[in-house]
């Protein structure tokens, strides 16, 4: 599609590259305070916020290819940009009438300020049950700001059908929460908003791993859990000291499963030889072809599709990786790589740009100024209450830990200082 002739769209925030010359390259900054107390709250802050920016840039171009979105835009997105279909947004897809564009974030934000909410309620961490009795109910009976229908309404009407999933086998099915995700399309659902799981685990990538895969049965099963559990587990990691994009991804690789471990390595390999994101696009969705099941048209998915599978997995993840390796860890150019990358990449840039900030590096103030205003949402404040729950259950899992080496001890083991 040509671009719109209107002014103010088209061709705003495009530019010619995807991502840079790859003058970037290289290990993401830390942030400059020198107060070790606030770099728990600063890094939580630039993952959470760098998610929400990677979702509104990345919604736009939705579901269309490299190609397309060069044609439509007339160059490469370069950051915010208006709606694919211009003021034709509400009626051009009757399936899906949202405002994507303009600085909108979408279902993926709102699904992971849903979770803040769950860990906010509970104050631990948390299993299946936790999605069960806390987000259920938030998805289905609390009204909120919904910046893609421009109105106050339940997010149960905005988000996508393996999202009510949830709704349909956990609240009117009363399945087992544990088992929920059973037979749902395997997709990114889960994935997508398992950022916070990684922050309140952050430098455990292990623990991460195990707490999104308990929280994820409930909405996903097979690769499309999995990915749930390596993505936060991906987070995790990339808030230890001195991470890099190649950190997180041998942490990746070091608890991923099946066809989602082949597909990482085969991503990351190929992300390895590129320095810019727009010579890795079409590379890497080619490294990841034999482990996608979608198909190479997006909106027009194979029969084999989103299926339960060992030997594949889903596309977002791998690719937000593959695109942190190329940039080095810099949050702009891993974004804006998925975002021109098309195909799912609001949820590719919600996970590349919550990788990105959790790495320390910092996200561009005019986007995220742009997104929270164009949104109505204040991106800070989830962050802020995350860093309070994450500093109350880390004090929680010592006082555990030291519980257990007592009792420990008291039966023959040894102690710690031992």
């Amino acid at each position: 599609m040509a671009p719109e002739t209107e002014e103010g769209r088209g061709s705003t925030g495009t530019s010619g590259g995807a991502g840079g010359s790859g003058e970037h390259r290289g290990d993401a900054a830390a942030p400059a305070s020198g107060d070790t107390g606030a770099l728990l709250e600063e890094r939580l802050t630039a993952s959470l916020v760098g998610a929400a920016v990677g979702d509104a840039l990345g919604g736009p171009v939705e579901g269309y290819s490299p190609d397309q979105i060069l044609q439509r835009h007339g160059g490469r997105v370069h950051g915010v940009v208006g709606p694919w279909n211009g003021d034709a947004w509400r009626t051009a897809r009757p399936l899906a009438p949202y405002h994507k564009g303009d600085g909108h974030v979408t279902d993926d934000t709102l699904m992971t300020h849903a979770l803040i909410r769950v860990y906010a309620a509970v104050r631990d961490h948390l299993d299946a049950y936790a999605l069960a009795d806390h987000l259920v109910p938030d998805l289905m009976t609390t009204p909120r700001w919904i910046p893609e229908l421009e109105a106050e309404a339940l997010p149960l009407h905005r988000v996508f059908l393996a999202e009510k999933w949830l709704v349909t086998r956990i609240h009117y099915g009363h399945v087992d929460p544990r088992e929920a995700g059973t037979g749902n399309i395997v997709n990114c659902g889960a994935a997508m908003y398992m950022a916070p799981v990684g922050l309140v685990n952050a430098a455990n990538p292990p623990a991460a791993y195990a707490e999104a895969i308990d929280l994820a049965g409930a909405h996903q099963s097979s690769y499309g859990r999995e990915a749930a559990g390596v993505f936060a587990a991906a987070v995790a990691a990339a808030c230890a000291p001195g991470a890099t994009a190649d950190s997180v991804v041998a942490a990746c690789l070091s608890l991923a499963k099946d066809g989602t471990r082949t597909a990482i390595e085969k991503v990351c390999e190929e992300a390895a030889r590129h320095t810019d994101a727009e010579s890795a696009l079409l590379p890497l969705r080619e490294a990841v072809t034999p482990y996608d099941t979608v198909g190479p048209d997006y909106r027009r998915p194979s029969l084999a599709a989103r299926r339960p599978s060992r030997l594949h997995a889903i596309e977002e993840l791998p690719v937000a990786l593959g695109m942190l390796v190329v940039a080095g860890g810099d949050y702009r150019h891993a974004v804006l790589g998925a975002v021109n990358y098309g195909r799912d990449c609001d949820s590719i840039a919600t996970m590349a740009g919550a990788l990105a900030g959790a790495l320390g590096s910092p996200v561009p103030d005019d986007w995220a100024k742009q997104v929270a205003e164009a949104s109505r949402l204040d991106l800070w404040a989830p962050a802020r209450t995350l860093t309070e729950v994450t500093r109350e259950i880390f004090a929680k899992d010592l006082r555990r830990r030291r519980a257990h080496e007592r009792a420990f001890t008291a039966i023959g083991g040894r102690g710690c200082s031992d």
